[in-house]
């Protein structure tokens, strides 16, 4: 199994259908970590990630009595939007089985961009649970299955944003910073480097509650994780492939864990500052740069954006994650005295000016000296907390601080 001939030959395949994206340098991020930090805007593809790549070129590869008996595949989003696609240009029947969770605008979009040629079945809150689905369903109808990351044709053509990357840029690469889901974008981009450009060192970046390529390299064995957070869907895997384990076990020189709400940070500063919409999976590598910043000053960096299909509806959360990350949205359980006044006093006497009562849940019990109200604060100032918190003592507000009690925090506020 040579990977890097496989690149090779995709590229050629995908030529005149897949376009090349732009590799630019980002002003504003290469001023704030001192160095060279170059973009590749796989964001801009035209099923907006670089997933296209990878299903076309297995699709392309297929016999003629594989694509005459359709195909099935199973996707979180950006993969089905790139089997979609494919079927639309090459005519293939195909089957599409995607978690229930997934965005309603990536559901939307793979009906879009394969039109009458697929049918999407949605089935199972995370995407092993539409994995197996879709596989039992392959091997009932006897049916060329399209795997979103472990499968030789996805990883080649996924390793061609690799050949891009150096083809447009000459000068050397200190830096790679890749998302990594599966491992398809990691293992195929890491192979063209490591024949290409060996000094550069490929960092793979996964979100902190997915670590599933991080565990399994430190496993030594390809180790399914037991939970995951889903929210970075386009890369949270509870496996990763077998074949990719292998690849970027051997190429990766280091992998990051991003914490979800430094993710949420980077989507809304992207969009805010630079005009960008970015799904989560996207703005990993760049939120990646925070972690490094000490190694990569002076450094050119090469930063994947893989993908924009991000829903409008997650606006609301990717705004709370980010706050809670970032300390600036704080919820506490606070025993109100059920007098009048009670509430003017906490807002007069312990908040300040620039704290915002966000969410507020009370029931008046007369039966009670106190009762429990659930409080939602934004601050301005993240070390604000510190004197709310003394104030309530002082003033006598009993409080729980539900930020560090996850299950009490999640079963009341969600």
């Amino acid at each position: 199994m040579n990977i890097f001939k496989e690149v090779v030959a995709a590229k050629n395949q995908l030529q005149g259908v897949v376009p090349a994206t732009p590799l630019t340098e980002n002003l504003n991020l290469s001023d704030e970590f001192e160095s060279t930090i170059l973009l590749k805007r796989e964001d801009l593809q035209i099923v907006r990630s670089y997933k296209i790549r990878g299903a076309y070129n297995k699709m392309i590869s297929l016999t003629e009595q594989e694509k005459k008996q359709g195909i099935v595949c199973a996707s979180a989003g950006n993969h089905a939007q790139g089997v979609a696609y494919s079927c639309n240009l090459l005519k293939i029947m195909g089957k599409i089985y995607m978690p229930k969770t997934t965005p309603k605008q990536k559901v939307k979009q793979v009906q879009l961009f394969g039109k009458s040629y697929v049918e999407i079945v949605l089935t199972g809150d995370t995407f092993d649970d539409a994995y197996a689905k879709a596989v039992a369903d392959a091997t009932q109808s006897n049916k060329a299955f399209i795997h979103p990351f472990d499968d030789v044709k996805v990883i080649a053509g996924q390793g061609t944003v690799g050949l891009e990357i150096l083809e447009s840029f000459k000068n050397p690469i200190d830096y790679v910073f890749i998302p990594i889901g599966g491992g398809g974008l990691a293992a195929g981009l890491s192979e063209v480097f490591k024949h290409l450009s060996p000094n550069t060192k490929i960092i793979g970046v996964e979100p902190e509650g997915a670590p599933s390529m991080k565990t399994a390299i430190a496993n030594g064995k390809n180790t399914p994780l037991e939970t995951i957070d889903k929210f970075v869907d386009g890369a949270a895997v509870k496996q990763v492939g077998d074949i990719t384990f292998e690849i970027c076990r051997k190429n990766l020189d280091d992998i990051i864990l991003v914490p979800e709400g430094k993710v949420c940070t980077t989507i809304l500063r992207l969009y805010n500052e630079e005009a960008m919409v970015v799904e989560p999976a996207g703005a990993l590598t760049i939120a990646a740069l925070d972690f490094y910043k000490d190694q990569i000053k002076g450094k050119t960096v090469v930063c994947i954006v893989s993908g924009s299909n991000n829903d409008i509806e997650r606006t609301a959360e990717i705004k709370e994650r980010s706050l809670l990350y970032e300390g600036l949205m704080h919820y506490f359980m606070i025993q109100f005295p059920q007098r009048p006044g009670a509430l003017k006093e906490f807002v007069n006497d312990i908040l300040g000016p620039d704290d915002d009562i966000t969410y507020f849940q009370f029931t008046k019990k007369n039966s009670r000296e106190v009762g429990p109200a659930v409080v939602g604060l934004e601050l301005k100032n993240k070390n604000d907390i510190l004197s709310i918190k003394s104030q309530m003592t002082n003033k006598g507000f009993e409080f729980k601080y539900l930020n560090e009690k996850q299950d009490l925090f999640t079963h009341l506020i969600g």
